[in-house]
């Protein structure tokens, strides 16, 4: 090993190669302090980095910072993480959390040192996804958790900051489909859309449920008749999802909510039961074996052909070149749709917020304000009648 040579700083040092003349050479820097009675070193590869470093250990920071690599931390946390609220942390996310740290940070930083990633790092990963053309619902479920992975470091001591929080995600955080309005339809043109359903009522009247209460399609499929009151002030009773062929719990407990339902549904669901009641605990919507509906199987036999027959649709290139067409309408422009009525009947922010099940106030503006009146509306008058009549 070459010997270390001192510099003009105390405590740094240089390393130089071998056959290396000394002066201006790009040979590394080396940093040593004392920790609990053991000596420690560590490499730079500029003396301004080592500077730094050492400014760090003379603020306190003397524990010597950890080697282990991005990956050999994140396959024993992605085992052992158990959320970082009361909540806990369910299998769904830790399979999603893990699918998107092995896919798309772990091809890059595999071999790196925790406290190797800086939040440059971090925004140069962004934006080669983004150039690889991934969503931004992918950026975002990778950094929620990447950064569940280093908060658990830096309280692990294994890395002295979380490098990912702070850091923006490409574009301000919008893609070009996020950009894209809330889709809702109006009165019309969900009358139409109702009108071109299967002539057998079963659809319609789920359709018809998820406009008339803004159900989230996971909510909707895990309906079960104990939670749908239909005597005299009809009601669903929001109590769990269904999510990727799951029945769980709600996200959070907003989610938790009473719907009331027009009397013409209600009197549907009453005509519905009658015929297909197979328990309290039975899904309201289900399959001829008696589970929940899978929404992907309902969106690409149902939902997608009657939309593209009504115009609802783009065409796009698939990966081959091939182009194809792909709806504009989803399950959640019902949800959209419910809310534009709810503002259309003068409901209030606070009344939608609650109705939807959204954690904040400002979620359901930011979601919905374009839905509102876009003009300034009528003049506003301060001057009593009597004033304005006798200034003309």
């Amino acid at each position: 090993m070459a010997k270390l040579t001192k510099t003009s700083t105390p405590g740094i040092f240089r390393r130089h190669k071998k056959d290396c003349g000394g002066g201006r050479c790009d040979c590394a820097y080396v940093v040593m302090w004392r920790h609990r009675g053991r000596q420690h070193k560590e490499t730079f590869r500029t003396l301004a980095e080592a500077r730094e470093a050492q400014g760090r250990r003379r603020a306190g920071e003397s524990r010597p910072s950890s080697r282990i690599t991005v990956e050999a931390y994140f396959n024993d946390w992605i085992e052992t993480y158990e959320g970082r609220t009361a909540r806990g942390f369910s299998e769904t996310s830790r399979s999603l959390y893990r699918r998107a740290i092995d896919d798309h940070a772990l091809p890059t930083w595999r071999s790196w040192k925790l406290g190797e990633v800086e939040p440059a790092e971090v925004r140069a990963l962004y934006r080669r996804l983004r150039a690889a053309g991934k969503s931004t619902a992918t950026l975002r479920t990778l950094r929620a958790a990447l950064s569940a992975m280093y908060s658990t470091a830096v309280e692990d001591g294994v890395t002295d900051s979380n490098p990912i929080r702070g850091v923006r995600l490409p574009g301000g955080e919008n893609d070009e489909d996020e950009q894209k309005q809330a889709k809702a339809l109006t009165r019309e043109e969900l009358r139409i859309f109702l009108a071109a359903l299967p002539d057998d009522g079963y659809w319609r009247l789920f359709f018809e449920l998820l406009a008339t209460t803004g159900l989230r399609i996971g909510e909707a499929v895990g309906l079960t008749w104990e939670n749908l009151d239909l005597g005299d002030q009809p009601k669903v009773k929001v109590r769990e999802q269904v999510y990727r062929g799951k029945r769980k719990r709600l996200k959070s407990k907003d989610g938790k909510r009473d719907i009331p339902l027009p009397v013409s549904v209600a009197a549907k669901l009453l005509a519905h039961r009658r015929d297909c009641y197979a328990g309290p605990k039975a899904p309201v919507f289900q399959t001829t074996t008696g589970s929940e509906l899978d929404p992907h199987n309902v969106r690409r036999t149902i939902l997608r052909p009657v939309a593209i027959s009504l115009g609802y649709y783009e065409v796009v290139n698939d990966e081959d070149g091939k182009q194809r067409e792909r709806t504009t309408l989803g399950f959640h422009a019902f949800r959209h749709t419910c809310a534009s009525l709810l503002f259309a009947e003068g409901r209030n922010v606070k009344q939608v917020q609650r109705w939807l099940g959204h954690a904040k106030a400002s979620i359901t503006l930011d979601t919905y304000l374009h839905l509102l009146d876009e003009g300034v509306g009528e003049p506003l008058e301060i001057a009593p009648p009597a004033a304005v009549e006798k200034a003309a």
